[in-house]
């Protein structure tokens, strides 16, 4: 006989977990399925959360290496235990993953462990190792996530060519790894390996790294991290790597050839909309394989959402769940609301690079007239203390009506230092407003200030 709810929730990532909480919080009976043992989905068990644990944890290595002795610190000769930080990275995964679960206890959610398969209108078939449930509810959202993109002529054999999952593993530290793209993920692991010992060596198939950012602070970025030791070679097409004699040969631009260690492929990521059935309701994805939705995250079938990386707009954590209470809201209440124009996107290398809103390319195609602020960390005294002094803020704001149309951090802290630059432009403040406000001294977040009077040209420090 089926289990009958209000909602069930396909996938418990960021995106479904939150919708199954915030539904349950509105006095809703949830279920949410996962395929996975462990609750969170791809950020908190093989993404987000491991990569920055990671993060710290070679930047630490690093800084007691090479920075220290700025502060007068002498440490001697400074060792590696990798299988330690990969405990602790396991740990901290653990933890967060643990804490899912005890959310899930805490607000009444139903689990259920295994696939998830609509199965016509209102009805989900739950396959997991022992049984297969059938459920109902007059509301399903789909919550499903994504994968690594794979790349024609890469042959992946999940040890020495693979994706994220596998550069959060090595078992030891490669001689050489080829990073295959310079997004996100490719630079935040290929930072982590660098400082570990690895030659780095990324592979883009443009001419700039870091697609769609702001192209300014991402040229001044590719110039940090080539001082840092990484090599990049850009408008390079990878047409093929494979293992040959327990060596990965990586083949680009037709004729040149990298024999390395090991190879992360970094490409993008792939919606998970494959074998839900979607078909049983009369859902077509589309040529991305994503779920179109409305305003609402209605699809085309009657009672069926969809949120997070399977449909439009951009693969992050945040954005999905900011969609999760979104979708639970307009089912409980008819309306929803999430403001796409002020979603921070981060990468977590050393410095950091942060940004929301519009970049200068964007709004040069779009014909928008603006002014720009900018304001370099060298000239920030909490900067200096920290001997973190590379980088700057932008804010770009409208030339007639003062509205801040983006803001672009390259910096220390970057990645908090955008909450307050999404917070002001989430209510449609000025670059006056920003630089009206107090700041407190001596603060990163000075930069952001001294950004917006520069608007103005009025900077005081610079």
């Amino acid at each position: 006989m089926a289990e009958s709810f209000d909602i069930i929730v396909i996938g418990a990532g960021p995106g479904g977990y939150v919708a199954a909480i915030r539904a349950s919080q509105l006095g809703m009976r949830v279920a949410c399925v996962e395929k996975e043992s462990a609750l969170g989905g791809t950020c908190l068990r093989v993404g987000c959360i491991p990569s920055k644990a990671l993060l710290e944890s070679s930047e630490c290595f690093e800084a007691a290496r090479h920075t220290f002795k700025q502060h007068g610190i002498l440490v001697g000769d400074v060792g590696l235990d990798l299988a330690a930080m990969l405990r602790r990275k396991d740990l901290v995964v653990a933890a967060l993953t643990k804490g899912v679960e005890a959310l899930f206890k805490k607000n009444k959610v139903t689990r259920y462990a295994g696939h998830a398969r609509l199965a016509g209108p209102s009805k989900v078939i739950v396959t997991g190792a022992k049984e297969t449930v059938e459920l109902t509810a007059p509301h399903i959202i789909v919550a499903t996530g994504s994968r690594s993109t794979p790349l024609k002529g890469i042959e992946m054999d999940g040890d020495r060519i693979g994706t994220s999952t596998e550069a959060l593993q090595y078992a030891a530290v490669p001689g050489h790894l080829v990073v295959i793209g310079a997004g996100y993920i490719g630079l935040e692991l290929g930072s982590v390996w660098r400082r570990l010992g690895s030659k780095v060596t990324v592979l883009e198939y443009l001419d700039r790294i870091l697609p769609g950012m702001d192209m300014e602070l991402a040229a001044e970025a590719k110039r940090i991290f080539e001082k840092q030791g990484i090599e990049f070679r850009l408008k390079s097409k990878v047409t093929s790597a494979r293992v040959i004699d327990g060596r990965c040969v990586v083949r680009f631009n037709d004729e040149d050839l990298i024999d390395c260690d090991r190879v992360l492929v970094s490409v993008g990521r792939t919606p998970n909309t494959d074998d839900l059935g979607l078909d049983t309701v009369g859902i077509q994805p589309d040529e991305r394989r994503k779920i179109p939705v409305d305003e609402r995250f209605r699809t085309t079938a009657s009672g069926i959402y969809a949120i997070g990386d399977v449909i439009t707009g951009p693969m992050l954590a945040h954005k999905a769940e900011e969609e999760g209470v979104a979708v639970v809201e307009a089912i409980a209440t008819g309306t929803a609301h999430v403001n796409y124009d002020v979603i921070p996107g981060i990468v977590y290398t050393h410095p950091e690079i942060a940004t929301v809103g519009k970049n200068e390319e964007e709004l040069q195609a779009a014909g928008i007239a603006y002014r720009k602020g900018v304001f370099p960390f060298m000239a920030n005294g909490r900067a200096r203390a920290l001997a973190a002094t590379e980088g700057r803020v932008k804010i770009l704001a409208d030339a007639t009506t003062d509205r801040v149309l983006g803001i672009h951090i390259l910096g220390a802290r970057a990645g908090d230092l955008i909450a307050e630059a999404a917070a002001a432009m989430a209510f449609g403040a000025t670059s006056e407003d920003i630089a009206r406000c107090c700041h407190a001294h001596p603060t990163l977040s000075e930069a952001i200030k001294e950004a917006a009077l520069a608007v103005d040209n009025r900077a005081i420090h610079f």
